[in-house]
This record gives C-alpha cells, structure tokens and sequence, in this order.
C-alpha cells in the first residue's frame, strides 16, 4: 500500500463561541478535514489543526504546508511508517501542529484498516475517562464563574479548571493589554467557585502564562493551596525555566507545566530533570499521538502525571491507551454560559464527547480515531481558498 495523496478540504460550520463575557451563538468558523489516500483505496481523516481540540480547521498557511511540503514528502511512502515520518518532520522543523495533523489521519488510517479504534492499537487501557469542564476566559464577573461552576457540577461534572482575565479588565469589562494581571479578581474568582460548589468537586486552574512577576505566581498559588485547588496549570511564560523551578520548590501545590512551549517530549523531559513542574502537559496539536504516547511514556518512569491539553478524538484515543495513574482526565471544552458545547456537529453523525451523568466521556470504539463522517454536509458546505 503506498500514498498517492494528501488533501486539506475547507467547509463551513456555524458554532457557539465566547468572546470578552459574551456568548456569540452561530458564529462562522472554517473547519478543515485533512484527507491522506492511499492506492489501495484505504484512507485517514483529521478534523481540526488550529485552535481548541478539534474544532477549528487549518488556516491557509497550514493547508499550503500539509498540500505541498507533507503531500511531497508522503506519497509514495508506506502509510504505515509513522514513526519514520515523524522523525523526519521533527528533523525538518516542521511546525508541531503540522506534525499533529499528519500523524493522526496516518493513525486514523491505520485504524480503519484494521477495523479497531486508535487505543486498542495503541494498547487499550479503559474505555471512559474523568472530564473537567473547561472555562472560556473572561466570563463576566466573579459571581458567573461561580454559577457556571455550580450550573456544571449539577450536570455531573466531578471536576472544573477555571480560565481567568485574560487581556480583559473585568472592573470595565473591555479588553485591555496583558499587563497588569488582575491578581485581586482572579482570587476572587477561585474563593467564591469553591464556596459555590463546596469541598468535594476537583478544581483547577490556569491563568494561561499571564503572571509576568513571579510575586504574582506565588501569591495566587498560595491562595489556590488554602481553597484545595488540585493542581495550578502554567502560571507564568514558559519561555523562562528558572522561576518555575523556584516556584515548585516554594508551593504544595503541583504546578502543570509546560503547556504550550514547543519541543513536545525532549522539552516535556527536560522540565521534569529540572523540576520545573510537578506535572506534564501536552496535546495531540503538539507532535501527534507518537508525540504524546513518547511523553506520558517519560512521565510514567519519573512518576510523575501527565494531564492531556484540549479536547478532541485525537486526545481521547490517547486517554484510552493509557493509565488513570498517568493521564486521569479529559478536558471538555472550552464552556460558558451561553455556549452549547453539546450542539451536534453537522458534520459528524455522532456526538464527539458526550458526558454521562456521572462524569465520565467514553472513547470512541468505531475504526480509527471514530469519526462518523457526514460527506453531504462538507460537500455542500466547501470553501475555496
């Protein structure tokens, strides 16, 4: 079997955002399917490559990209050399969500051809996983952080990781520059969540690298330790090692990190010899699932966890593979009020990621990643250029 093909397909679809403490229903969005096809008439999909899990497509630069420097490096090629093709997009400097979006419609493929779904390739470990429900920034006031968080807990959610102010002064409610952060309302968010929702729902937090002055980071850690936060997710830039490793050392709490710095396992590893971070973090937009599956591999010898960034098939599958020990949760989302994360998708004949009343996403069983996909709808929806 070898590739004769490598296709970026743009369509339509109108979704629920959030945008600076507004919903904004049945927004536009241009979503991507990434389509790898074989002579032997076997094929592997990927929807998505930019943005949040699976739900924004490629922007042009990334279709050019996968249309004329991975297409010419693909086919011909036996689709079933995965690893090769992502040591050498490592080798090259392609850029990481790149990798991301090959590898997975190249494990997409795989799956279907062998009739499993991607985890029981990978190694099935479990078939359902702890979801958090996931905060949009910016979502109003203190006081709607703590209903939302109450409104999820009521829907069987067990865990919720609060997203503060970002670029968003919440006294005006209009966006200003990152700096200064907004300490004093960002613990205001966190005390009156854990009162909402008392002291037996997992709470989170990321502040998504907008504490500048490592004073801050400490400060809002040491708040998050008296409300029994679980863990505190990228607290600082990433680009400055330093602070993180006097941060871990001064706080009982675990700090996750990195979150989006580059270099997938070698920069995940090198944090974890540094004591940089307490926990990992990574994504499938971050070197694919051969990326990911290498980094909870390093994170499993040192003990220590490695939550998986985002939603999406792609993550799901790597959730199933492996151990609650290692991976324990899902993160569902982006969530506000307003937003119907669970509207279904046009595009696909199933939900991705419903939640049951008890908490839990189940993993895909279908071939491959899972999609159910509905061709009528993209068809008829395509978009040129």
């Amino acid at each position: 079997m070898k590739i004769v093909d490598v296709k970026v397909i743009p369509f339509r679809v109108h979704v629920d955002r959030y945008r600076n403490g507004e919903p904004q229903p049945r927004t536009e969005v241009i979503q991507t399917l990434t389509r790898i096809v074989t002579d032997e008439g076997a094929e592997g999909y990927y929807f998505g490559g930019q943005g949040h899990g699976d739900q924004d497509g490629l922007q042009p630069p990334g279709r050019a990209y996968m249309e004329h420097r991975i297409k010419s490096m693909l086919v011909g090629e036996d689709p079933f050399d995965r690893e090769k093709f992502w040591q050498w997009m490592w080798a090259s400097k392609t850029p990481e969500y790149i990798v991301g979006v090959t590898d997975m419609a190249l494990w997409d493929l795989l799956g279907r051809v062998a009739g499993l779904p991607v985890h029981k390739l990978l190694g099935g470990c479990r078939d359902k996983v702890k979801a958090y429900a996931s905060t949009y920034p910016n979502m109003g006031m203190p006081e709607n952080y703590a209903e939302h968080a109450l409104a999820c807990k009521r829907q069987g959610y067990k865990a919720y990781k609060i997203h503060p102010y970002y670029y968003w002064n919440p006294a005006t409610q209009k966006p200003v520059p990152g700096r200064p952060s907004h300490v004093e309302w960002d613990i205001e968010v966190c005390r009156l969540v854990r009162a909402a929702v008392g002291d037996d729902m997992v709470l989170m937090y990321d502040p998504w690298g907008t504490y500048h002055i490592y004073e801050e980071a400490l400060r809002v850690g040491r708040e998050l330790e008296k409300l029994s936060f679980s863990f505190y997710e990228h607290p600082m830039p990433e680009y400055r090692v330093e602070p993180y490793v006097r941060l871990c050392r001064e706080l009982s709490i675990p700090i996750c990190s990195p979150e989006i710095t580059e270099g997938n396992v070698f920069t995940r590893a090198d944090w974890i010899l540094r004591g940089a971070s307490d926990m990992s973090r990574i994504d499938v937009l971050r070197g694919g699932i051969t990326a990911v599956m290498k980094t909870v591999a390093v994170c499993e010898a040192y003990g220590v966890k490695c939550e998986i960034h985002m939603s999406g098939l792609g993550n799901l599958q790597v959730l199933g593979a492996t151990s609650e020990d290692t991976c324990e949760y899902y993160e569902r989302g982006l969530l506000a009020p307003g937003v119907n994360y669970d509207a279904p998708l046009p595009y696909l004949a199933e939900p991705a990621d419903p939640l049951d009343a008890d908490g839990y996403v189940r993993v895909p069983q279908a071939p491959g990643l899972g999609y159910q996909i509905v061709w009528d709808y993209i068809q008829e929806n395509r978009v040129e250029g």
